[in-house]
């Protein structure tokens, strides 16, 4: 993406049923779940935003949640028409709408594809029954291979499957399984993560037995050796097949800019100036909801202050196996790559980086310590 693209993220606050080791800005689905309601208020904060980026190109859509699948294929029409009428919209937009197999109805994705849905991305998480349960996943094996279908068969050519790893009980078979079970879609995307214990989360409070590290480990390594002989690895959680890489992803990875609408939704803008300001919504549905469309429905911003660059690009753009140029790090960040030049030159003598023509990328070592090599890039006081 060029500097004046953008993209755009839609937040769904709600879930049939919070799973135990989500920390995202979602809620069950209760009293406050008013479909029209909430769609008129995002509505309405896109009319706060738009004016924001009035003279820039959009290049992808994110609707997320929370399980944005439990809106109508109609409420969904609705945002985009708004957004239709507002944005500069680029002629091959990605859009992208998160689905729970649990939610999946055949007759709502063709829908979805029909209303402009271009891509989807489903929460898998596992094919084992066993492990969807520990999980608390709304879903079974069946419905996820259902889903699968469905979408296909629907027409969409973009599908990304989210799997997990390192669940309570799991051994490297059912692992590696449940790889190969995905791969045989041929979906051309792969999300692959290991399951954390977030804060605020159940699974936090009352922790599940897990794998020991060294099993994760080997975990992890054979489920890649799987996905690497059909899909390429761009990112730390994330494969493709070739053009099938998640555009909206990148541009957060490559530190780009983006506007958020939706309860909790975050923002991140530069001006004409190279300012960068952070900005979220209200969290609550129902507070988001009422304060709509008023400079009272931000949650908060802040202003990334110059010293704190570094970190903040290289914490996302390291991430990706592609790296970062110094030219790159001057357009996004607006400071002279002169200031981490010394920084570099370190982790290149660590071996934690390495220099590909113009392309500052992690070596193998720098990557599986990725903490550890952006640490180095943590303001000083």
């Amino acid at each position: 993406m060029s500097h004046e693209d953008y993209s755009l993220y839609i937040h769904i606050p709600w879930c049939v049923k919070k799973c135990p080791y989500c920390d995202f800005n979602s809620h069950e689905k209760r009293d406050d779940y008013d479909e029209d309601a909430y769609v008129n208020a995002l509505i309405k904060d896109l009319n706060t935003e738009s004016p924001k980026v009035k003279h820039r190109t959009l290049k992808s859509i994110f609707i997320g949640g929370g399980t944005p699948s439990l809106f109508s294929a109609n409420s969904v029409d609705r945002i985009l028409c708004a957004v239709n009428q507002q944005l500069n919209i680029a002629s091959d937009i990605e859009i992208t709408l998160e689905a729970n197999p649990g939610t999946a109805e055949a007759d709502k994705f063709s829908a979805f594809r029909q209303i402009g849905i271009n891509r989807l991305s489903i929460g898998v998480q596992s094919f084992n029954d066993q492990h969807l349960t520990k999980l608390g996943r709304i879903h079974d094996s069946q419905q996820a291979h259902r889903a699968i279908k469905m979408a296909q068969d629907a027409g969409f050519q973009r599908i990304n499957l989210d799997l997990m790893f390192g669940l309570p009980e799991q051994t490297i078979e059912q692992a590696v399984g449940d790889v190969n079970t995905a791969l045989s879609y041929q979906t051309g995307h792969l999300s692959h993560y290991q399951l954390t214990l977030e804060k605020n989360t159940l699974f936090h409070k009352y922790p599940p037995v897990l794998p020991h590290d060294e099993l994760i480990w080997d975990m992890q390594t054979a489920c890649q050796q799987q996905i690497s002989r059909q899909l390429e690895q761009y990112e730390v959680s994330a494969y493709a097949a070739q053009q099938q890489q998640s555009q909206h992803n990148i541009n957060y990875w490559q530190f780009g800019d983006y506007i958020g609408i939706g309860a909790g939704a975050h923002g991140k803008l530069t001006n004409n100036s190279g300012q960068i300001t952070r900005s979220w919504k209200l969290k609550q549905p129902r507070d988001f909801m009422k304060h709509a469309g008023t400079g009272t429905a931000i949650g908060g911003e802040n202003t990334v202050i110059a010293n704190e660059l570094p970190f903040e690009y290289m914490m996302n753009t390291l991430r990706l196996k592609s790296g970062f140029s110094l030219e790159q790090f001057s357009n996004r960040t607006g400071l002279n790559a002169s200031i981490i030049q010394p920084t570099l030159t370190r982790l290149l003598n660590k071996e934690l980086l390495q220099l590909n023509q113009s392309s500052y990328t992690c070596t193998e070592q720098g990557w599986n310590f990725l903490n550890n090599t952006l640490e180095y890039f943590l303001p000083t006081e």
